[in-house]
């Protein structure tokens, strides 16, 4: 008998209680969603991830490239409260940062009027008052940037701000001679990250009226990404993700993934340096990045070893508390996509986003997962009680998907494994009159069989979600997603919706998730991977 593995608090919180939820916001990572689809930011990660986050109330922000310490409120009494005090500058807010020169006097404030002025904020006599106290801690600090490179002279400040302005301290900084190190935007000294970190957040808490005050210490000699992928990802329950995302993360053509005891690097160029490699694994591995998926041979795909032990042919790793086998020897692909890590767990906790739940009833839920590959979504969803039929061309990972089962203590026997074309069996099971409670489709973005034809994302997604739809039950939920590059989000969602009303079935809930935090969205690194969650009458 097995049970789902029990939910666990991000490492990113740093207090919850019933009305405030405080939180350790990493740079690089947007308080808020900037658009639609351009990456969650903490607020919405987290307003989505438990039931008890589901009114989960902005209250103030932190800039993406500020690190620090962040409250939500998470009751109406908190969120009047909390809102008032920062209005009437009853909050302690302080800052630390580095600077490469210090200001004259070492303690004074800045006052002056913020404007926006394109992507940066001057002082100008039309903008909005701002006003912040500075005062030197430290002439003579010293920091190495991370990853290695010459140790910098600087200058350690302590800044806390009496207003509220977006990019305040840094405009201030600036305007008064002594650019935040790594601030590029405000004429800053190159550096991995903008060295700026709110340090201390300080009020009165909204039920008890005493006053309570958190501190968080800076690291500003921790690569960013590190500290992002720290934030969420509980080593004690998940050891597989992502240690560095390309261009969003200062590595063009670059991508590192941490599986259990190994590392796997893929890359356009053919060989990582060693020091992008981080110590403490058993052993590296990695693999070109190239055009040329299709390949001869699944030998010539496989990633090979770099560094360190070579990995035994199957090993297991954890995510979410939920064990997988994975592979090096099986071709482009070792065994599981990490990007897709909080999708499974939305099936494994039955909780999709905030007032959307998984199931609407009490009865067993089944769940079929068409191009299951080795079954991952399918474990999840066995672990969180449903009964689950996964649906693949290939006998292989179907094998694999039933050691994944077995791995987690669940009774392959006990579930479906049906090997066939997809479009094909959907028609089979249609005529058959069954139906599932939820569905996933997660299609290859390419696909060929002989009774399905040529299948390609960008073109064919709503047929695909056409076919799945009379073997969805009203009420019924369908999980569509795709890693086409090439298909714009709003053209997926198009498709999507078109298919549905094209089957005279209406969506009743819906919720679009982009990939997850540590595989970060930015300009030079644009989001790939899709996903809509919809509950069909």
């Amino acid at each position: 008998m097995s049970s789902a593995p029990s939910s666990s608090v991000p490492p990113c919180v740093l207090h919850e209680d019933e009305h405030l939820l405080v939180v350790n916001k990493p740079a690089g990572w947007n308080t808020h969603a900037p658009s639609p689809y351009a990456g969650e930011g903490i607020y919405d990660w987290l307003k989505h991830r438990e039931p008890r986050w589901a009114r989960l109330a902005i209250l103030h922000r932190l800039d993406k490239e500020t690190s620090g310490v962040l409250v939500f409120g998470k009751t109406p009494l908190a969120n009047r409260s909390l809102t008032e005090q920062f209005a009437g500058r009853a909050v302690q807010k302080k800052y630390l940062l580095l600077a490469e020169r210090a200001p004259q006097p070492a303690a004074f404030t800045a006052k002056s009027q913020i404007l926006r002025s394109g992507e940066r904020y001057v002082c100008g006599a039309h903008g909005e008052a701002a006003e912040t106290k500075f005062e030197v801690q430290n002439l003579k600090s010293q920091i190495q940037p991370p990853g290695g490179g010459a140790i910098l002279n600087c200058c350690e400040l302590m800044a806390e701000t009496l207003t509220g302005r977006t990019h305040q301290i840094r405009v201030h900084a600036a305007a008064n001679g002594f650019p935040i190190l790594g601030d590029s935007l405000y004429g800053g000294r190159s550096f991995p990250r903008v060295c700026l970190h709110a340090l201390v957040l300080g009020f009165k808490h909204p039920a008890t009226g005493e006053r309570v005050l958190f501190e968080v210490k800076s690291e500003f000699d921790r690569p960013w990404s590190q500290a992002l992928q720290a934030s969420v990802i509980d080593r004690t329950q998940t050891n597989a993700f992502r240690l560095v995302h390309g261009a969003s993360q200062l590595a063009p053509g670059f991508y590192l993934d941490a599986l259990g005891d190994y590392l796997l690097a893929q890359s356009d160029r053919p060989l990582p340096t060693a020091a992008e490699m981080p110590e403490g694994y058993l052993g590296s591995y990695c693999k070109l990045l190239t055009r040329q998926v299709r390949v001869a041979q699944t030998t010539e795909a496989c990633p090979k070893p770099f560094r360190g032990q070579t990995a035994p042919e199957r090993f297991v790793i954890r995510e979410n508390g939920v064990q997988f086998e994975l592979s090096f020897a099986e071709g482009y692909s070792v065994g599981l996509f990490l990007d897709q890590r909080d999708n499974r767990r939305r099936f494994l906790t039955g909780h999709i986003a905030a007032d959307f739940g998984l199931q609407t009833s009490d009865s067993k839920l089944e769940v079929l997962n068409t191009f299951a590959y080795t079954c991952g979504f399918s474990v999840c969803a066995a672990l969180g009680g449903a009964r689950t039929t996964s649906l693949d061309l290939s006998k292989k990972y179907l094998e694999w998907g039933r050691r994944n089962f077995a791995l987690n203590g669940l009774d392959p026997a006990q579930h479906d494994f049906i090997y066939g074309d997809t479009f094909d069996w959907l028609r089979r099971l249609a005529k058959k009159n069954r139906a599932f409670g939820a569905i996933i489709l997660d299609p290859p973005t390419f696909s060929q069989s002989k009774e399905g034809g040529v299948f390609r994302a960008e073109k064919d997604y709503g047929k695909l979600v056409a076919a799945a739809l009379p073997v969805l039950k009203p009420g019924g939920v369908l999980l569509a997603s795709t890693n086409a590059a090439v298909l714009p989000p709003e053209k997926f969602l198009e498709q999507v919706n078109e298919a549905v009303r094209g089957q005279g079935r209406q969506i009743l809930q819906q919720h679009y998730v982009p990939q997850p935090p540590d595989f970060p969205i930015s300009r030079a690194e644009p989001a790939y991977l899709k996903t809509v969650w919809l509950r069909v009458a």
